[in-house]
């Protein structure tokens, strides 16, 4: 089990990736994550990209959010009837509505029936009957860390990337969306394990 040090930790991301100020809101979602991560695994390597990414993902918010868009948009995006049937049958878009139903939800973008029905089975919840669930803090934080560190995601997973001294920052973005903005997350994730310092930590 990972022991965090949070006074130390909050202040050091305070200034370099909150302004100075964190919000109850952004407070709230580092804690969900943390809280979960830390009671099932202890590299800091890997926490430090999940944290990182959900400073991406969410726009800083830190709040799961559903993905932009209209139901006109997620028809036409992902519904077996709409403009990418390729796409839809991909993400086992099977059923008419599917489109709407399985629009990208979290603190990263659940996506697609398939998706929804993988991870009922390792968070044992039915996300199918209720897609709505993985906008929740705790099951999108639960997504986040064991899509990541698993790779249900795209097949790649934490440990291709952070492995002993191995620290492959930018091509890690493989995990959840190609190289899409894949330095930006880079320079926040060095900013969240410097506040990770093994110092502050025990196991």
């Amino acid at each position: 089990m990972l022991q965090l040090n949070k006074d130390a930790f909050y202040d050091a991301i305070r200034p370099r990736l909150f302004a100075g100020s964190i919000k109850a809101g952004q407070f709230a979602g580092l804690e969900t994550i943390t809280d979960y991560y830390a009671k099932r695994y202890t590299d800091k390597h890997w926490l430090a990209y999940l944290l990182a990414t959900t400073h991406h993902e969410t726009a800083k918010t830190w709040q799961p959010i559903d993905e932009h868009g209209s139901d006109k948009y997620f028809f036409e995006m992902y519904d077996k009837a709409g403009k990418r049937p390729h796409v839809a049958a991909d993400l086992g878009n099977v059923m008419p509505g599917d489109g709407v139903r399985y629009h990208g939800r979290g603190y990263v973008q659940l996506t697609g029936r398939a998706n929804y029905a993988a991870f009922s089975k390792v968070l044992t919840l039915d996300l199918v009957s209720h897609p709505e669930k993985a906008k929740e803090p705790a099951t999108a934080a639960k997504i986040l860390v064991e899509g990541s560190v698993r790779g249900l995601f795209t097949g790649k997973k934490l440990a291709d990337y952070f492995v002993g001294v191995r620290e492959d920052q930018r091509n890690a973005r493989r995990i959840i969306n190609g190289l899409d903005k894949a330095e930006l997350i880079a320079g926040y994730y060095n900013a969240f394990k410097d506040a990770l310092h093994p110092s502050l930590l025990t196991v």
